[in-house]
């Protein structure tokens, strides 16, 4: 006969865990082993991580969520070790060498490549991904031996520079746009310097306003007596955003979904109010309420609310 096991009964767990993902383990492979030593009941992450690749990967518990689309949108910094001279099916390390070619290229030819790729540039996504055509991802159709066609997407290149080039291995630092693949820059890079490349590291080093600054592993997450402690605070993933501070009755109101006229109230605020319209986090003294935008004539209208603040 079979046994019913109880359920296991999952914390109401708000926070953001800045993750050190490990080589060999997808973003959702991290998610869920995280998510099980905090006995969390609900997580997200903020945009994949390739298993080969390591450093910042975000996740987001319980009201945390609600804010994860911010970092997704964000821009993002990594640093890369691009493997000239040979190119491979995945165009990561990962993959089979489909390609070699001889290396014979100097900083300055290499200089003057990169100059071509800064700032907004046009990329085709790469077979192997996560993009679905049909229902179906497309790393999919390629582990099949099909390929398909893939219409390019814009993106922006903020920042590319040469950290160092010791032939084969040229080392770069990488400020893009949501959407960009590393992998596709790297493969690029290395076809237009007429010997073709793959990606022999990849790792990220900051997503929006969050930095390797207090991420950990997965190991000390697992190893730590206390690891809720961890958590970094919902209002981490805001940092960027001026905050309002209110008062008991317009937090009240402000969480009953009501657009509130501050600019009647600005002089019984606890704070002033930013100079600027666009969104803002929302206080009532050091408890986030959630976001909001600032209009016109300091009118601010609720957007995404904290649940628990009601409390």
């Amino acid at each position: 006969m079979k046994q019913n096991h109880p359920k296991r009964v999952r914390d109401l767990v708000d926070g953001v865990l800045l993750l050190d993902k490990p080589v060999g383990f997808s973003s959702n492979d991290a998610l869920i082993k995280a998510k099980r030593v905090l006995n969390a009941k609900k997580a997200g992450h903020t945009g994949t991580l390739d298993p080969f690749a390591t450093g910042l990967l975000p996740l987001c518990f319980g009201e945390a969520t609600k804010f994860s689309q911010d970092l997704l949108e964000a821009d993002k910094t990594y640093d890369t070790t691009v493997h000239l001279g040979q190119t491979t099916d995945t165009g990561d390390t990962e993959g089979l060498v489909v390609e070699s070619h001889p290396v014979d290229v100097t900083v300055e030819q290499i200089e003057a490549v990169l100059a071509r790729f800064r700032g907004p540039i046009a990329q085709v996504p790469p077979m192997y991904s996560a993009l679905k055509r049909d229902g179906k991802p497309l790393y999919e159709y390629a582990r099949a031996g099909i390929t398909l066609e893939r219409e390019a997407r814009n993106v922006i290149i903020h920042k590319l520079e040469l950290i160092s080039y010791e032939a084969p291995f040229l080392k770069l630092s990488v400020k893009c746009s949501k959407g960009t693949y590393i992998r596709v820059l790297g493969q690029d890079i290395g076809e237009a310097l007429g010997c073709g490349a793959h990606l022999n590291a990849l790792r990220r080093t900051q997503v929006g306003p969050l930095t390797i600054d207090g991420m950990l592993t997965l190991d000390a997450l697992v190893a730590h007596p206390e690891p809720l402690s961890l958590l970094a605070p919902v209002d981490a993933l805001l940092a960027s955003f001026p905050a309002v501070q209110l008062t008991a009755e317009l937090a009240k109101r402000f969480l009953q979904g009501q657009r509130l006229a501050l600019g009647k109230d600005v002089e019984s605020l606890p704070g002033p109010l930013p100079a600027e319209q666009g969104r803002v986090r929302v206080y009532l003294d050091d408890k986030l309420l959630g976001t909001g935008q600032l209009g016109e004539y300091s009118i601010l209208a609720p957007e995404r609310l904290i649940a628990t603040a009601h409390t």
